[in-house]
Formats: C-alpha cells, structure tokens, sequence
C-alpha cells in the first residue's frame, strides 16, 4: 500500500522522501521490522525508539514515522529512508494501521466495555446473548481473543493499536457480524483504540485501580480516560448507581441508556431482592427486572452476586440497544459463563471449589460478601499478590480476607521478581489491621496451597482461589511457567480420589 493511501485521514509534515512510497507492512518493535516497512518511532517510558532509527533503516525499512526531530547527523545517513513527523506517533500508529487493514471496524457492530470490575464477564455475556440471536461474534480483552472455533491470549486487555486492528481484520474476515472488546484506561489514554467508533459503549463502575509509576497519575485522571469511551460511541450504557458516573461522563458526546437498582430513575432497573440458584455447577440468581415502559420479568443469571446483576443490566441494555428480543438476551443471560470469573470446579459433592481472578480490595471484597449469601460452612480463600504492584493491593486484600474469610491460605501469585516472602509479609500487614485474630496459614508454593486447601476441606465450604482466573501461567523472576488452576484442581482431584 502506497504510503500517501495510508495517511489519508492524518496531520503530518513529509520530513524527507516521497509519499508515493511502497510500505508492505507497520511495525513498532526494531527487532521485527523487515524490507519496505514503516517503522513507528514511540516516546515510550522506559526507552525511546527514535534511538533506533539507523537500525530499522539498514534491515531495509522504507518509511520512519517520527514523533521529535532525529539528529542531523542521523537524518544525513538515510537519504533513501522516507521520514514523516507527527504531533503523536501513537496516535498516528493507530489511524496507518486502521487504514493499512482496511477499517475492519466499519465491517463489525463494536460495542466497547469499561470500568473497573466487570468488563471481562459483560464483554462475555454480551457475547453470549448477541450469539443466542444468530450473530456471529468476536471478542477481544483479558481471556483473549475469540472467534467462532478460534481462541488465543493476549499480552494485554486492549492490544497495542496495529495488533487490535490486525486482530479486528481477522475478525471481520472470518465473518463476525459483531465484536465485544473490552476498552481499558490505557488502551484509550496510550491510543490503541484511536481511529475506532463505537456503536455502544458500557460502563460498569469505578474503584482505585491501575494509579502509580507507568500507569495513571490520580484517580481522576484515571476516570477521566474511562470517559473518553463515550466520545466515542453512538449510545453509552451506563450505571446510575456508581457514584463516579456523572464525573466520568463530563464532555459526553452519546445518547445514554441507564441501568441500576438505587438510583431514583434508569431505564432497566434490577429488584434489590433476588433468589440464589445452586446447584453442583453453577452459582446464580433470579431477579426481577424493570423495563423504560414499566414492564417487569425475571431474568436468571448463571453467575451469582449482586455483581452479576449489575452486569446483567448492562448486558440487557446493549441488547436492547441493538435491537434483540427477549429470548435470546434471557437464553444467553442463562448460559454465559467466564473462565476464571466465580468457575466453579466441580471435583466433590462435599465441598466447593471455584476460581476467580479477583486481584484488588474492592473485587476481593465483593466476590467473599457474594459468597457469603450461600452460606457454605467456612468460607477459605487461597490468595497470594503479585510482585511489582502496588503495595496498596497487599493490604487491602489482607484487611478484607481477615475481616470476612473464616480461614486464609496465604501463598504465591505473579511474584516476578520480588520475593514470595516479602509478599506475603505485606499481606500480613493488612490483615493484622482487618483482624489481629484472622485463621491463615502461610504456604508460599501455590500449588502446594492448591493441595492444602482440598486435603484440609471441610463439609460444606466453600473454597475460593483467587487473583490467577483464567491465567495459563506462572511468572517467577520473569519466567513464565505453565500453570492452569483448573486442571490443576482437576488433576490433584482424579489423583487423591477426592470425592
């Protein structure tokens, strides 16, 4: 594709070259790059890449786009090299890769979910119940990338811009009607989803999260970036309990539909009651919804929680949006299920054991008060943090599991490259604060916890084993080893004869 094609819908200034400029592929990473390419110069935190640039040149790249003038002296030895300036080369990133994949978003039905907690699971339910209506969907975030008989993980919820547009090409090309994403902060402050137009955007709600070095600097900025999503959409599907909503939607450009249970007037609310469902494979709830014309329904969730409610709503208002009857959103409601959010393993008909990925004070503590309402004998959770975070999260998943778990195996998660121990000690110190008196033992070694938590069952408990979900992997100094709780649950179990 000739450069000038590529840079159709972009502010730029031609540096040096010709726009007539043959580019056969983007690239973003020096080690990659091959003959003909454009490579994308980023500022980034740690490294820039404008220091690159002799690199990529002599591996034959065609085309330099850059974000600050390079050296004269540098400029001087690519006389064949192409050189294009723009005000932000990511953004810029985005729209050539957009244009060089054909705007595979303008193929698809996008529909963008953010916020906190809940995005992985209502990406999947709005999956569930767009499928039940005969669309063809795919899905990009956390669990990775689906697509009817096609699955594989991604490094990052919202990928880097040329992979997401390579990813959305895939998808429009394997047919899909339809794609759920889930948009994150990041993906939408660092431009990755630049260049992209939603249909429906959803908002589930806001705690503290992802602020410190290399992530946000202030929970307001961090809100503030969440809100940019409902610029960029057609209709916003958002909840009117969450008490960051108005804040968030400052300088909104969408229709809005709204959700809720408590705020005086939504369009879909959700009764403050509801039922519990159990059975060996499934947590769930009943509950009764309100339709914008007064309508009411029960509505059954395959996922338990006031949570799974509120997700609920969300997914109901989307489908509502695009235009779906009742049958396929209540069938798909009914059978959406997440790997590694509230997945329960059923290995025994004495006690119950699930994982979920929690990994923050507020998902921890909302998960445990969600299991509390089925009122198992004990409730034990297996957790550890992960190295390399902030430390707040160490404290404030000690503080809520000594104050709401009945016993606590305290272990590994993504360690990196801190020690297990040092972990585990900052754990102590947030639950020595939630309660000096808290049960726990301390089993570094995560499998061996695993173990421990089956062997040392008790009728009727209920055992939560949380801040992996559906993780593959194992990350100790940097090395990945492969680590799925689930078989490894599985396995344990079919080995021990658990019954």
């Amino acid at each position: 594709m000739l450069l000038k094609q590529l840079l159709k819908n972009l502010d730029y200034t031609l540096v040096q070259g010709c726009l007539n400029t043959e580019v056969t592929d983007i690239y973003y990473d020096s080690r990659k790059v091959t003959p003909g390419g454009l490579f994308v110069c980023i500022v980034g935190t740690l490294r820039d890449s404008h220091d690159y640039a002799a690199d990529v040149a002599a591996k034959g790249a065609a085309v330099l786009a850059i974000q600050h003038d390079l050296p004269a002296e540098v400029l001087a030895a690519l006389p064949d090299v192409t050189v294009v300036k723009f005000e932000s080369t990511r953004y810029a990133m985005a729209l050539l890769s957009t244009a060089y994949f054909g705007r595979p978003a303008l193929e698809m039905t996008m529909v963008g979910v953010t916020g906190t907690k809940g995005k992985t699971t209502t990406t999947h339910m709005i999956k569930a119940v767009l499928e039940a209506a005969g669309h063809k969907v795919g899905m990009v975030g956390t669990n990775g990338v689906y697509y009817p008989g096609h699955h594989y993980d991604l490094n990052n919820t919202t990928p880097e811009s040329y992979e997401l547009q390579k990813i959305l090409r895939q998808l429009a090309d394997a047919g899909c009607d339809a794609c759920v994403m889930e948009v994150s902060s990041q993906g939408i402050m660092m431009d990755r989803v630049a260049g992209i137009h939603y249909k429906v955007g959803v908002f589930t709600n806001l705690y503290p999260d992802h602020i410190g070095p290399g992530e946000h600097s202030s929970f307001e900025e961090y809100r503030s970036w969440k809100g940019k999503l409902f610029q960029r959409c057609d209709v916003g599907v958002v909840n009117a309990d969450d008490p960051n909503t108005e804040a968030l939607l400052e300088g909104h450009t969408c229709k809005l539909v709204t959700y809720g249970i408590h705020a005086p007037k939504v369009d879909y609310r959700a009764s403050e009651q509801y039922r519990l469902l159990r059975n060996k494979e499934m947590l769930g709830v009943e509950f009764t919804l309100t339709e914008p014309d007064g309508h009411t329904l029960d509505v059954q969730v395959g996922m338990p929680g006031l949570f799974s409610i509120y997700n609920a709503l969300a997914t109901i208002g989307v489908g509502k949006v695009l235009g779906l009857a009742d049958a396929p959103i209540h069938e798909g409601l009914k059978k959406a299920l997440v790997k590694g959010r509230v997945e329960l393993v059923p290995i025994s008909h004495k006690f119950t054991i699930l994982i979920d990925y929690a990994h923050n004070e507020a998902a921890t503590e909302s998960l445990i008060e969600t299991l509390r309402e089925y009122n198992p004998n004990r409730l034990v959770v297996v957790f550890g943090c992960g190295g390399q975070r902030s430390k707040l999260r160490r404290y404030g998943m000690g503080e809520v599991c000594a104050k709401l778990a009945d016993f606590s195996i305290l272990t590994e998660d993504n360690n990196r490259f801190e020690k297990v121990e040092d972990i585990i000690a900052d754990i102590k110190t947030g639950m020595a604060k939630g309660n000096p008196d808290a049960k726990y033992v301390e089993i570094p070694d995560r499998l061996d916890a695993l173990h421990y938590a089956i062997d040392h069952a008790q009728e009727g408990d209920l055992i939560a084993v949380i801040g992996k979900g559906h993780e593959a992997y194992r990350d100790r100094e940097g090395v990945k080893t492969p680590f799925l709780e689930r078989e490894l649950i599985e396995e344990y179990a079919a080995e021990t004869g658990v019954e």
